[in-house]
């Protein structure tokens, strides 16, 4: 019996679809296994992301909480917990772990263990993992503390890197910068630092009202010139 098209097609379409599902079973029973891995193993990593997300943030809000009740009670007169302040100090965030950094060799200096204090700053300066910042604060204060045990060159040639108009410790950094070359004899060097930190409105105005007094005293004029416009 002759196949009328329409059968004809019909008959066509199912031997497709025939061969259609011959070729889907054999390819599962080929790598039907191996998708199946790929599908597990990519779920389970995207839960281990998913989780890693989640833990990073629960992390990084318990830490924020801590390094706040530290910089309150500071800020306040008190003493942190030692063992909250150890902690943060140990942080994976570089900033948190840098502000307990701070505040211990603080606590340190002002309980009159420079020797401590000293050795926290100077860690803090070599720490490459810490922004440069703070290295360079850590820097100034152990230069502070070791001030008078210092020659006047080393306390230039620590901080005259750090002694020059736009940087952001220049006022700090300057200051004793100026003195040692004073110390040195070199009023020639010690004026204009000085008169550069009196008129630099991003130093600290304690800083610049020094500044200015021992410019004077080096005859170097360090009094500001009224900008355009302000004189009526």
């Amino acid at each position: 019996m002759a196949l009328t098209p329409q059968n004809s097609e019909a008959f066509m379409r199912e031997v497709d679809d025939a061969v259609r599902q011959d070729r889907l079973l054999t390819f599962w029973q080929r790598f039907g296994r191996w998708i199946v891995v790929v599908v597990v193993v990519g779920l389970a990593a995207f839960g281990g992301w998913l989780y890693w997300q989640h833990h990073s943030k629960t992390q990084s809000e318990a830490v924020s909480e801590k390094m706040d009740n530290v910089l309150s009670t500071a800020m306040g007169g008190g003493t942190p917990d030692a063992g909250e302040l150890d902690a943060l100090a140990q942080a994976d965030q570089p900033g948190y772990r840098a502000s307990a950094q701070l505040i211990k060799a603080g606590a340190a200096a002002r309980k009159g263990d420079a020797k401590a204090a000293t050795a926290l700053y100077q860690a803090m300066a070599q720490d490459k993992s810490l922004d440069q910042p703070y290295r360079d604060l850590a820097l100034i204060r152990q230069t502070s503390l070791e001030y008078e045990s210092l020659k006047p060159q080393q306390v230039i040639d620590r901080l005259k890197p750090l002694a020059v108009e736009g940087a952001p410790w220049f006022g700090s950094a300057g200051e004793m910068v100026a003195i040692a070359y004073m110390k040195m004899g070199k009023r020639d060097m010690a004026g204009p630092l000085f008169a550069a930190m009196a008129k630099d409105r991003n130093v600290p105005e304690s800083i610049r009202s020094r500044a200015r007094q021992m410019a004077g005293l080096l005859g170097i004029d360090a009094v500001e010139t009224p900008a355009d416009g302000s004189e009526g």
